[in-house]
């Protein structure tokens, strides 16, 4: 049965980029809104302005008492389900959904299927290159979702569209229970947000929600048999089928890699003898192992779809990744500096350390309950060098002197953000002529920065420096 939204009582939890836009939608819809935040500083004053003019009614400062009468919960992703607010919700049999669900509830009945995206590391390069195959074959697209661009403006607009490539964070998925994907992609599993979900399971479960209902294909990432788990676990329409992505030479209903290209042994007549090529490794910007891999995901939903064998070419390689992405800044001596501040987690930074032969790796920042013995051990035989940065990187530092205690370790014992200029001359003075000085921090930028953006911006202008 479809919700009525007409006069009914709905909070709004949390103001920000999904917030605002579910508030004016639900006010449009004749819901009573209330929304709640739980802070009240100058943005979020600004913004209840804006939605008190239309007649909300916003509520700053306790995000945590439920509101006389709520019928129905519409929440921020970020917002913890351990919250109070929605402790009373469930005392009270009120259903909470996030922005993500209630975009699914308003589509039409003829509005475009979503193929969908999620995973610990890789989520926005995959989504935005399944975008530009999806474009490369004449689809009307749109990359939404966790990437920045509202679901709900992309359901609601007047833009119409044949396709949705839809990016979703577990956290989005945690509060989406009636999502139902035309298809589907975990990328990779590994340990992020415990403090949000509680345990890895549960973190697990949420990402695996993608897969639920899913109608033509779930595909999972062969190397990571995690990832095959959720889809064995998952309750799918009839007829629809796992697909794997690997590296390696790929068995029937499987997309991988043979001399050089990448194929498709999943979307082709007999896949038992046949295999169609799709493009060159070469085609894929940056050609870094995990790369090729979010590639060969974003093929595969294309392929489900439907989309031919060229434009897959054609999508990739007209694709240019976001800044901060394993981006190279420049040569200088003879060695190459790249950019990967968006390596927040060890999971992204072991792929982007696999990616390069000789390395000085710049690292540290704030953990985040992180250990790094791992990701050392796999590493140390690629480590020219290392300079740690930040808050936490005596822990990085401990890591290398356990697994790697023959690799040279700079500690910059200051977090101000000139520290960036001074890491980048010391990577200098250790590399050799062939090496490449790798920011890929494996942490957090907030003890120091603003975002991972700044990061990046602070180390390529370090580096740009040295070639001045």
């Amino acid at each position: 049965m479809p919700f009525e939204f007409q006069g009914k009582h709905v909070t709004v939890a949390g103001l920000g980029v999904s917030g605002v836009p579910a508030a004016k939608v639900l006010h449009g819809l004749g819901a009573r809104v209330t929304v709640v935040n739980d802070g009240a500083d100058e943005r979020a004053r600004a913004q209840a302005a804006e939605l008190e003019a239309l007649g909300i009614t916003v509520r700053l400062g306790d995000g945590d008492t439920l509101p006389d009468g709520t019928e129905l919960i519409v929440t921020a992703p970020g917002w913890k389900p351990t919250k109070p607010l929605f402790t009373a919700a469930g005392q009270a049999g009120v259903p909470v959904w996030g922005d993500v669900e209630l975009a699914w509830r308003l589509r039409r009945p003829d509005s475009a299927p979503w193929l969908a995206v999620t995973g610990t590391n890789g989520k926005t390069t995959t989504v935005q290159m399944l975008a530009s195959i999806l474009k490369a074959a004449g689809l009307r697209t749109a990359a939404v979702g966790n990437i920045g661009v509202s679901l709900l403006d992309a359901v609601t607009g007047d833009e119409e569209y044949d396709v949705l490539a839809v990016e979703l964070s577990s956290y989005q998925l945690h509060w989406a229970p009636s999502l139902r994907a035309h298809s589907a992609a975990v990328l990779n599993l590994a340990p992020d947000h415990l403090d949000w979900h509680g345990s890895m399971e549960a973190y697990a479960a949420d990402k695996g929600r993608i897969y639920e209902g899913n109608r033509v294909a779930c595909v999972y990432n062969v190397a990571d048999k995690a990832t095959e788990d959720l889809v064995r676990e998952a309750d799918v329409e009839e007829g629809c089928r796992a697909i794997g992505f690997t590296l390696g030479s790929p068995a029937p209903s499987q997309l991988g890699v043979v001399d050089g290209i990448l194929v498709d042994r999943a979307f082709v007549e007999n896949r038992h003898k046949n295999a169609q090529e799709l493009a060159e490794v070469s085609d894929v910007n940056p050609p870094a192992p995990h790369n090729i891999a979010n590639a060969l995901a974003a093929a595969a939903l294309a392929r489900a779809f439907g989309v031919p064998a060229a434009a897959v070419r054609d999508g990739l390689r007209a694709f240019t990744p976001d800044a901060h992405r394993i981006a190279h800044v420049a040569d200088v001596d003879g060695v190459a500096y790249v950019d990967d501040s968006k390596a927040t987690n060890t999971h992204a930074t072991e792929a982007s350390l696999a990616a390069y032969e000789s390395i000085v790796w710049i690292a540290g920042g704030l953990a985040k309950g992180a250990t790094f013995d791992e990701l050392v051990t796999g590493a140390a035989k690629r480590l020219r060098g290392a300079v740690l940065i930040g808050a936490d990187r005596a822990l990085i530092r401990e890591a290398l002197a356990r697994h790697a205690p023959e690799v040279p370790v700079v500690d910059l014992d200051r977090t101000d953000t000139g520290a960036m200029l001074q890491a980048v001359q010391e990577a200098r003075r250790l590399a050799r002529p062939g090496d490449t000085v790798l920011l890929a921090p494996a942490c957090a930028s907030m003890d120091m920065f603003t975002n991972y953006n700044q990061r990046g911006d602070a180390f390529a202008r370090a580096v740009r420096e040295l070639g001045a």
